[in-house]
């Protein structure tokens, strides 16, 4: 047994869970309580060195119904509130609750910055592709086309892709799943909280009440082995409920075909190599969707890079260890001197 031995009810807050019934909210929350004893017993954390930061929207309730520190903060902003956490007290694991409007509207700034600057803190990014806290308005990764609140006769903004976005600002860990995927989330989240940097978390999520099966193709259990793919570091890229399918490299595009047909065998499958710091790849995968090829879940990009808490404490430690000044008396009698008479 671990030094702490958390169940997943230690992570519980006593506070009722207002989301609407049916909500994906539900299932990610299960999946951070699962994941949570886990990751302690991996990483020896004890409960009171988890801070949860959220913006504003439904996911960002989230800091409420966890029993660690939290801090609920205001539009777009969880990225600034999680950075200025990490790096006053690099001890503690942050984790930013946001959506794909809080992240990628308001807070998009925010957002790419923290990735560029590849701070160790873990974003979880709700995208139900919809405003639902403020009753239906299109979001940046709402689909082209779609009819909302605020674009009765169709959206004509084309949508961002959350993986793209992360992999453009020089991301170093980006992974996908669905928010009924609970063990995978789960496993997910482990990966993301080992990561040394910043991981984003894509969760693909459904709001019940103003997005309703935005994410259906997919997500029905009926064709979603066939619709999706979940990518493991050194295992072939196959799917399909036979097993019977897989990606293959073409030329600059991935393919999907048929094992055993057209004379593709299981050799011809490419591997995942999560760790290849060259994010051509990489890329490719996140940006992939049905029907033209499956959606890829799973951890998709982890390479190591610098974190910028780190290089703040180097910098520290260097400056210290050169400077001439050691105290505020020092200070005061540095540089031009003036006396007054």
């Amino acid at each position: 047994m671990g030094k702490y031995n958390y169940t997943p009810q230690d992570f519980k807050s006593d506070q009722e869970v207002r989301w609407c019934p049916g909500c994906g909210d539900h299932a990610v929350l299960s999946s951070v309580h699962k994941a949570l004893p886990e990751i302690s017993e991996i990483l020896d954390y004890s409960r009171e060195r988890y801070v949860f930061v959220s913006g504003i929207g439904c996911s960002s309730r989230f800091p409420y119904y966890m029993n660690t520190y939290g801090f609920h903060g205001i539009h777009g902003r969880a990225a600034a509130l999680a950075t200025g956490i990490k790096v006053a007290n690099p001890k503690l694991s942050v984790w930013q609750i946001t959506g794909d409007g809080d992240a990628l509207a308001i807070g998009g700034n925010h957002f790419i910055h923290a990735i560029r600057r590849n701070i160790d803190i873990n974003i979880m990014l709700f995208n139900n592709e919809i405003y639902g806290l403020t009753k239906g308005q299109y979001s940046p990764t709402s689909k082209l086309g779609a009819v909302t609140k605020t674009s009765p006769f169709g959206t004509v903004e084309h949508p961002f892709r959350p993986g793209e976005l992360v992999i453009g600002a020089q991301g170093t860990f980006f992974a996908r799943s669905l928010d009924v995927e609970v063990k995978l989330t789960s496993e997910i989240l482990i990966e993301a909280a080992k990561h040394d940097g910043t991981s984003v978390v894509e969760i693909l999520q459904n709001c019940v009440i103003y997005n309703d099966r935005t994410h259906a193709s997919i997500v029905d259990r009926e064709f979603r082995d066939d619709r999706v793919v979940v990518l493991r570091h050194g295992e072939k890229m196959v799917f399909g409920k036979e097993k019977n399918k897989g990606l293959v490299l073409d030329g600059l595009s991935i393919k999907a075909v048929t094992i055993g047909e057209n004379g593709y065998t299981m050799d011809d499958i490419m591997v995942h190599d999560a760790y290849e710091s060259n994010p051509g790849v990489h890329m490719m995968l996140v940006n992939m969707s049905y029907p033209e090829l499956p959606v890829a879940l799973g951890v998709i990009r982890k390479v190591k890079h610098s974190t910028y808490d780190d290089n703040v404490r180097d910098q520290v430690i260097e400056i210290q260890k050169n400077a001439k000044i050691k105290s505020v008396d020092d200070l005061l009698h540095s540089g031009e001197i003036y006396e007054v008479k």
